[in-house]
């Protein structure tokens, strides 16, 4: 049913077997393929010179969507190449720039749990797609004729891994990671990562201790998603052998995860924050910051203290990625977890960051704590997060989004809000690195919530009164919709990890 297909923050995910079937995988190809062939006027010998490259992630039926996809293009005139194994999505999105295609085609959930697949399309500048694109993707799924008759060809093969690794190697300073020495952790997470980082590594002389290298689409019983719950063997690891660091990435290796010396997790926002001042410190760079409206503010003071430009975009990397595509961007990052760099793809790349984090620690002398010390008292300031999901049915969710637009939140723990944005969902800021920011999560049924400020006291006392206040509104409206079902709220939050 093409009602089910809905393309969120990052292309189309939905339950094997339930949703994510061949036949909707058929009619998302048929529509990505249709858009192609208009966009880019594959006709003739010019579908030939323009392939849509396809590649997939190590989840269950993968390659076998990925043929799928490959058939469906074929039938309708569009040539088109599917990797030699499993990739990673950055992989794929430097393939796809580096010589002229139409784009390319990646099955993945990224993160989700195996239950889950998904497609996204990454268009020819190698970034993820923007909502004009995949809104005139989303225009096509009516067109596919039904019944369809197509022919189950075999699919020309291709390995973007060589090109790749070798981009890689120009952005990170190879000598200085042969130099140093290091033993490091690294867990592929059942990943497309795997063959790619400890390969890097492993050429550059670094010892390397790797768990989960191999491929399961049960992710070992848990999730490829870098999180401290499924890396505690990466954690324990680190600390039994005295490791340097411990690296990560998730199932398609876009985000990135690492853990220090002491074993102890970095949060995506620490690790943007300490890429940013190495690139600038260390590498002499320069060019403009760019994050997402919940990433932290303290990547706002140190761009100020560096005389950098920034800019915030809506929750999403292809926001990011656009910004990189228009701007002299130096990095720009999310706190989920993506970053990019100056001269790389706008697109997240885990396997870059986890180098680049290598390369700093080279660069420093120093363990990673010494660094986010000295990083924190060059600045002046830490920061301290919260996060927090509310669970509500669609009803209640966009009833809540009305009521907090038209009356938003005056107060928190005592402190005016003196500034509402609403760039995406609502955020309240009482000064300028303290905030609260609520907004509809575009990949699950939940509102996100964010919190950030100076001290750990501060952000408890503003979540513990945002709570409250919410809490009561919902109550209100929950009278007004007397009946909705799923308007119970579960509101749960933990610190965010690392020096909190």
């Amino acid at each position: 049913m093409t009602e089910e297909i809905k393309f969120g923050t990052d292309g189309w995910r939905a339950i094997i077997a339930e949703h994510f079937t061949f036949a909707n995988v058929e009619r998302v190809a048929y529509a990505i393929g249709m858009y192609a062939k208009n966009e880019y006027s594959l006709t003739g010998a010019e579908a030939k010179n323009k392939p849509i490259l396809i590649g997939y992630d190590t989840r269950f039926l993968a390659e076998k969507f990925a043929e799928r996809c490959a058939q469906i293009l074929a039938s309708i005139g569009i040539y088109a190449r599917v990797s030699t194994r499993d990739v990673p999505t950055p992989c794929i999105a430097y393939a796809v720039q580096k010589e002229p295609t139409a784009g390319a085609i990646q099955i993945t959930a990224s993160h989700n749990p195996p239950q889950y697949c998904g497609i996204k399309y990454i268009p020819p500048y190698g970034g993820p797609a923007t909502p004009d694109i995949t809104n005139s993707i989303t225009s096509h799924l009516q067109d596919m004729p039904a019944p369809y008759e197509f022919e189950r060809c075999a699919v020309e093969r291709f390995d973007p891994k060589a090109s790749y690794i070798e981009a890689l190697k120009k952005l990170v300073d190879m000598e200085a990671l042969a130099k140093s020495g290091f033993s490091v952790g690294y867990d592929a997470l059942y990943s497309t990562s795997r063959g790619y980082l400890d390969q890097i590594l492993k050429e550059a002389g670094i010892k390397v201790a790797v768990l989960h290298d191999w491929r399961d689409p049960l992710f070992g019983g848990g999730m490829p998603e870098p999180k401290p719950e499924y890396l505690k063997e990466l954690i324990e690891l680190v600390k039994k052998e005295k490791l340097d660091v411990g690296l990560a990435t998730d199932g398609d290796a876009d985000r990135f995860a690492v853990i220090d010396e002491t074993g102890a997790f970095l949060t995506a926002n620490q690790l943007l924050c300490l890429l940013t001042r190495h690139l600038v410190k260390n590498k002499k760079q320069k060019g403009a910051v760019v994050r997402t409206v919940c990433t932290t503010h303290l990547l706002d003071k140190l761009a100020k203290l560096y005389g950098l430009e920034l800019f915030e975009t809506p929750v999403g990397f292809k926001y990011v990625g656009e910004m990189m595509r228009a701007h002299d961007v130096l990095i720009g990052g999310e706190e989920s977890g993506g970053v990019s760099v100056k001269g790389h793809i706008p697109e997240k790349d885990g396997i870059l960051a986890d180098l680049l984090v290598l390369e700093m620690i080279q660069y420093e002398g120093k363990p990673i704590s010494q660094i986010w010390k000295d990083l924190v008292a060059e600045v002046g300031s830490d920061f301290f997060a919260r996060r927090g999901d509310l669970h509500l049915a669609q009803r209640m969710q966009k009833a809540l989004m009305e009521q907090l637009g038209e009356k938003p939140i005056a107060k928190l723990a005592g402190e005016d809000v003196v500034r509402v944005g609403r760039q995406d969902g609502l955020k309240l800021c009482i000064d300028d690195h303290t905030w609260v920011l609520i907004r509809p999560s575009g990949t699950e049924p939940v509102m996100r919530l964010h919190f950030e400020a100076p001290t750990a006291d501060r952000v408890d006392r503003i979540f513990e009164d945002f709570h409250k206040q919410i809490n009561a509104i919902i109550s209100d409206l929950d009278k007004v919709h007397a009946g909705t079902k799923g308007a119970a709220l579960s509101c749960s939050s933990l610190p965010e990890p690392g020096w909190d």
